[in-house]
């Protein structure tokens, strides 16, 4: 009689040709590629990591067009300028839509912009362009919320003068805030436990992108949903902003929809009435809520690392941040974080 170690290593060998034999299935109508291994595709040979000198050996094995399997994930490799050429201007479409994973089907379900494709992501994207110009983007009318913005960030630098700081914290403070006026009507002040909890739940998230833990995820999804690990707070940063979402559409809903709508989820709400009886309409309060995730989390972080940037160039250069500046002794060389200066602190992070 078998045992129950003996049991275990069967149906543990038995899933291993099971997964095996169905990624050479699923693989007969890619171009040929490294052989994948079960459940971890080719992310052995590539050490975890995409190197660009292991695809280089790679094309010279397999051609300049190639399959990489990341875990259960095949991805298409175009190597060399004329094959990406070829890619995109030939099968346009093809190369067209976004990659999936396992966490980010589950999560966002096709709805909003960043993670669709096809005729869901054209039409969220047209709608979403034309309301934010309608609401200033690229225009003057956005300019004096900016302004405001930036009026609340140099007057909280000034009030640190002279102490250790952290600026990257107060820049994506701003930046958010600005998406939250557009999008959400208000704007929060810099010490509310909201905005907090947001930009921690958008840098948990950010941050998550290609760590193990998301890898891990998305090549045991079925295994990863019932054990700990730092793939949970992903999970629950992003039911914290999906609730936050949900709770703003709540308040703008109880409100109602003016005649003149004054954000974009009062725009998106009377387009889901619009379209109503539209069949081919993609407009629901779903989508709605992750598009205000694609903004907010889009709208922020980029901003503010460009403006990190903007700092670092500004410690390297001092002569350019202005004589009225340079007299008063408040260089950015000479701000510092706790013992280390700004600027190591800064790459560092990035």
């Amino acid at each position: 009689m078998f045992g129950i170690s003996e049991f275990l290593v069967a149906l543990v060998a038995f899933l291993l040709i099971v997964q095996f034999l169905k990624l050479q299935w699923a693989g007969r109508q890619l171009p040929p590629g490294p052989t994948p291994l079960p459940f971890i595709g080719n992310l052995w040979l590539l050490g975890f990591k995409l190197h660009p000198e292991t695809l280089e050996k790679l094309a010279q094995i397999h051609g300049n067009i190639f399959t990489l399997w990341l875990g259960q994930s095949p991805v298409i490799v175009l190597h060399g300028f004329q094959a990406v050429k070829d890619g995109l201007t030939n099968n346009p479409e093809d190369v067209s839509g976004r990659p999936t994973t396992p966490f980010f089907n589950e999560k966002a379900s096709d709805k909003g912009i960043i993670l669709t494709s096809g005729h869901t992501w054209k039409q969220q994207r047209r709608f979403g362009l034309m309301t934010l110009r309608n609401l200033g983007m690229g225009k003057k009318g956005l300019e004096q919320l900016i302004q405001e913005e930036a009026r609340y960030l140099v007057e909280y630098l000034t009030s640190e003068r002279g102490q250790p700081l952290d600026p990257s914290v107060s820049f994506s403070q701003a930046f958010s805030n600005v998406i939250c006026a557009v999008v959400l009507g208000h704007r929060f002040s810099t010490d509310d436990e909201t905005l907090q909890q947001l930009l921690e739940a958008n840098d948990c998230l950010l941050k998550s992108g290609g760590s193990l833990s998301e890898r891990l995820y998305n090549t045991f999804p079925w295994l990863m949903d019932h054990l700990p690990g730092p793939h949970k707070k992903m999970v629950s940063s992003h039911e914290f902003m999906y609730r936050f979402a949900k709770e703003e559409i709540r308040c703008h809903r109880e409100r109602g929809v003016p005649d003149e709508p004054q954000d974009f989820i009062d725009f998106y709400l009377a387009q889901m009435v619009k379209c109503r009886d539209d069949p081919t309409s993609t407009f629901d309060e779903d989508s709605l809520i992750h598009t205000i995730l694609d903004l907010f989390i889009a709208g922020t972080e980029s901003t503010a690392t460009t403006l990190r940037w903007a700092l670092i160039s500004l410690v390297l250069h001092p002569d350019v941040q202005g004589e009225r500046k340079a007299k008063e002794g408040t260089h950015l060389d000479a701000w510092h974080v706790g013992s280390d200066p700004v600027l190591p602190l800064f790459i560092r992070q990035m």
